[in-house]
């Protein structure tokens, strides 16, 4: 597919605001007092995620859901584990902070709602998909049979004209029913 101007003009555009920000970012880290510390602690935060919270996620996912569910829970697991990894250098700190408001909010119990929140949506969202899952294969059933899938009501109707039918057949000229219905016509049978 070809490029048009506009496209190649926002492209270099992003690509040149890119490139300010990364020399942004390396300016303020060469401004610390400790840029060596900086620069170890993003590199640990490269190493955490994508040497053990990546890989641990996939793994779990793997194990924990069937295909269908994957990446459903694989979902959860990632929003579970960033949601994590943000709040525990405030959990695990070391005594009080140097400004008393910088952490005033119960981090360990908030934590724990919002993983417990993540759960129950995940599980909500997982029954509903099971459930979605199992109509649309009973559909399936009913087609495969030769038969349109018709709501509850429309089927009930059907049978209950069916049930007039057999109760009141058709009478021939010598008084009896005419051949070819009744139920074993209806059935797959010869008729009566």
């Amino acid at each position: 597919m070809r490029n048009t101007d506009a496209q190649l003009v926002l492209r270099y555009a992003l690509g040149g605001l890119g490139l300010g920000l990364i020399g942004l970012g390396g300016w303020l880290v060469a401004a610390e007092p400790d840029p060596a510390g900086v620069l170890l602690w993003l590199a640990g935060a490269v190493v955490l995620h994508d040497g053990v919270l990546a890989p641990l996620v996939l793994a779990v996912g793997l194990l924990i859901a069937a295909p269908p569910a994957r990446g459903l829970w694989r979902g959860a697991l990632i929003v579970a584990g960033s949601v994590t990894l943000v709040t525990l250098p405030l959990l695990v700190r070391p005594g009080e902070p140097p400004n008393p408001s910088a952490l005033p909010l119960p981090y360990g119990r908030n934590l724990a709602i919002v993983l417990g929140v993540v759960g129950v949506v995940t599980g909500v969202l997982y029954l509903v998909r099971r459930r979605g899952d199992s109509v649309r294969r009973r559909g399936e059933l009913v087609q495969r049979r030769g038969q349109p899938v018709r709501s509850r009501g429309e089927s009930v109707r059907r049978r209950r004209e069916r049930r007039e039918r057999r109760e009141s057949p058709a009478r021939g000229p010598e008084g009896g029913r005419d051949r070819g219905q009744g139920r074993g016509r209806e059935r797959g049978g010869t008729g009566d």
